[in-house]
């Protein structure tokens, strides 16, 4: 843990440069116009191709409804550190916080936030079960049902927490009405994000230990909507852990791998996929380099996807055998890609924030 703490400590005071790149297949990633921020950014959440959110450590959140053009900052709350967000609707949605004791100068205690106006007002949000100290992911399931003729949806929400301990879900069965809270510190130590695929089966990205020095990567995987979770996958080495998730399809899924292992001889990078569900996972590698440390994942199918690194970003067209580089910035946190209409697009978050288009 202290190896992982020092290196968040020295990216989140390092202002870094990113640029744009015309990708293969006509996609372009564009550098937005945002507000300077020193270090990685870490969440960004778009509920249409126009009207979106993104937040960071400065305890800020900023909203666009022109596609990025243009931002206004909702919220700036000294002494939070916004780790994620996700919105259901234009006017309810959450942030969640990383909690105390592991960057400085963070002072809230409280996991989690919603809004019931689009972001103008934010409030603290009740739950029962254990305290949870943090958050860094929160993932939206829409499950379809018939009621009286018409199709209508019920939203269950699924966050998890966090980095550097102790390992924690929050989940909502009615839309964020209400929450409950349980603790899942075995056999993870650090969750880090979340990928439900329904509302009873998905998979969280966590790591085997606080001390990075003993931990391996490591992937759970729940079929009774989180009340219990069984490993899948975890790594053969020491200083390893996950980190995000993508699942373009119900069968093919993506997970980065981190290593903080000091050594610079140890320079291959991995990534972990399945193709069957997410019931097996294979090593599949990214990069021969010690510095590409991996943090974003985001698939626009079952071959075409991106990875963000501490330097750089890589491009891979045929489901990871093999990987080119694309400039997605530094230290590229969260890519999330959308579809609507037959067109994809897709916005990415590091040190700043980028548009697929």
């Amino acid at each position: 843990m202290k190896n992982l703490h020092s290196f968040f400590l020295i990216l989140f005071f390092t202002v870094l440069g990113i640029g744009s790149v015309l990708g293969q297949n006509d996609l372009i990633w564009e550098k937005l116009n945002t507000e300077p921020y020193p270090g990685k950014q870490d969440d960004i959440f778009f509920i249409n191709e126009t009207t979106g959110w993104y937040v960071n450590g400065f305890g800020s959140i900023f909203h666009t409804k022109d596609g990025g053009v243009t931002w206004l900052k909702q919220l700036e709350a000294k002494g939070s550190f916004f780790r994620t967000i996700a919105f259901l609707d234009e006017k309810t949605g959450f942030v969640g916080t990383v909690g105390t004791d592991y960057f400085p100068n963070v002072t809230d205690t409280i996991p989690l936030y919603g809004t019931v106006d689009g972001g103008t007002t934010w409030h603290p949000v009740p739950y029962n079960g254990p305290y949870v100290k943090g958050l860094c992911a929160i993932d939206v399931v829409k499950e379809q049902y018939i009621n009286h003729g018409e199709i209508g949806y019920k939203t269950h929400l699924f966050a998890v927490g966090r980095v550097g301990s102790p390992a924690n879900i929050m989940i909502s069965h009615d839309a964020g009405k209400t929450w409950f809270s349980q603790e899942m510190d075995s056999p993870a130590k650090m969750l880090f994000d979340i990928k439900m695929l329904n509302k009873m089966e998905g998979f969280v990205c966590a790591a085997t230990d606080e001390d990075i020095t003993k931990s391996n990567a490591l992937i759970l995987r729940t079929v009774d909507g989180g009340k219990s979770w069984q490993e899948v996958y975890r790594s053969q080495r020491p200083f390893e852990t996950t980190w995000k998730v993508s699942f373009p399809s119900e069968k093919v899924g993506y997970v980065t791998i981190q290593s903080y292992n000091p050594d610079p001889e140890v320079k291959q990078q991995r990534i972990a996929k399945t193709t069957d569900g997410g019931k097996t996972w294979t090593e599949v590698d990214l990069v021969v380099d010690h510095a590409a440390r991996q943090f974003g994942i985001g698939f626009i199918d079952e071959e075409v996807g991106f990875v963000g690194t501490v330097q750089t970003g890589f491009k891979t067209e045929d489901g990871g055998k093999t990987w080119s580089k694309t400039d997605l910035g530094v230290a590229c946190n969260k890519i999330r890609i959308y579809s609507s209409d037959e067109k994809t697009y897709g916005y990415a978050i590091g040190v700043h924030v980028l548009k697929l288009k």
